[in-house]
């Protein structure tokens, strides 16, 4: 088998591929989103299952990865006679630490891997992480793809242990809309819409926004002198250099946003903590509500027409949350280090 320890570095392609999935042997979709559920209950059943898949799509000219927990990966491997097409890839190496950048990866690796008219074909499994944070970004993260990836010719096979809590094994229900068994593929009826999934989604509730805050400034006026005053409390954190840039850079995005986009008043809330930071940026607008926003940049691969904030954030924060009320929104941003 091919092993592959980082699938973007020999591409810069990041356009879209026409996708044409053309006539995929056996039961599965031929149209919308092509991204499937297995709940498995120990490894084995994956290998029985994403084995056949897999070889299936090599012998119709479709590329084949393998994305999964390393003890996902030995059976299926076996199952899968270590043919030498088959792409092995570290899962962390293409799912990457945070959602924008998995988005990214796998589009550069369909980009790069895809025969023309073809798919690659990937059994995939997921890191949600040790916090119900850290659930939610990958919840969210499989609910996007139904859209960001519609126009990829990718064909994705998610596997969930049946062990993992049950919050997760409902987002392998909702978010995926085929589901395969040992018995073949199926619709799924328990599917959500992906829009309706996202703005349901719970915001975990974070229990520094319940202590007095290092800083705050509830009507920005002077957007200059925040962001002095941001970097200086900043200044005082003990904390990794780079970390704390990117949480600098991350609330300067979004408070211009704020101040720049948004309906007056906006407000900024910043708490410190060892080992944590988390800020909240809010302005008083209604009107906007997208729950895709920050995915990839707001105006496509042209970054010159910006739109880059929200997905910058999510790139260099480990948790953006977005919520909406009466008063109008507030995007949380969280970092935490050992």
């Amino acid at each position: 088998m091919t092993t592959s320890g980082d699938p973007t570095l020999h591409s810069d392609q990041s356009s879209a591929v026409g996708a044409d999935p053309g006539a995929c042997p056996g039961a599965g979709p031929d149209a919308g989103p092509a991204h499937d559920a297995l709940v498995y209950d120990v490894p084995e059943q994956v290998a029985e299952v994403a084995a056949p898949w897999l070889l299936e799509g090599l012998a119709a000219g479709d590329a084949a990865v393998v994305a999964v927990d390393p003890r996902t990966a030995g059976p299926l491997c076996e199952a899968l006679g270590n043919d030498p097409r088959v792409i092995v890839v570290e899962r962390h190496a293409l799912y990457r630490s945070r959602t924008p950048t998995a988005v990214t990866a796998f589009r550069r690796f369909a980009a790069e891997h895809a025969a023309p008219g073809r798919r690659v074909r990937v059994v995939g499994e997921v890191d949600f992480g040790a916090t119900v944070a850290d659930w939610r970004e990958w919840q969210a993260y499989e609910a996007v793809i139904n859209a960001a990836f519609a126009p990829f010719p990718l064909w994705g096979l998610c596997v969930f242990s049946a062990g993992l809590p049950e919050p997760l094994l409902a987002t392998a229900r909702h978010t995926h809309p085929g589901l395969v068994t040992a018995d073949g593929w199926a619709p799924n009826p328990a599917y959500v819409d992906p829009a309706a999934y996202l703005r349901a989604l719970p915001v975990p509730d974070e229990q520094l926004e319940a202590t007095p805050p290092a800083l705050a400034d509830d009507t920005i006026a002077d957007y200059t002198g925040l962001r002095r005053a941001v970097r200086a409390l900043l200044e005082t954190v003990d904390g990794p250099g780079d970390v704390l840039e990117d949480f600098l850079m991350a609330v300067d995005e979004m408070a211009s946003n704020a101040v720049r986009h948004g309906s007056p008043p906006a407000g900024l809330r910043l708490w410190t903590a060892p080992g944590r930071l988390v800020c909240t940026v809010r302005d008083s607008g209604r009107g906007w509500d997208d729950p895709f926003a920050g995915y990839g940049p707001a105006h496509g691969e042209d970054l010159s027409h910006g739109g880059m904030g929200l997905w910058l954030a999510r790139q260099l924060c480990d948790h953006v949350a977005i919520r909406r009320d009466e008063r109008g929104v507030s995007v949380r941003l969280s970092t935490s280090w050992a």
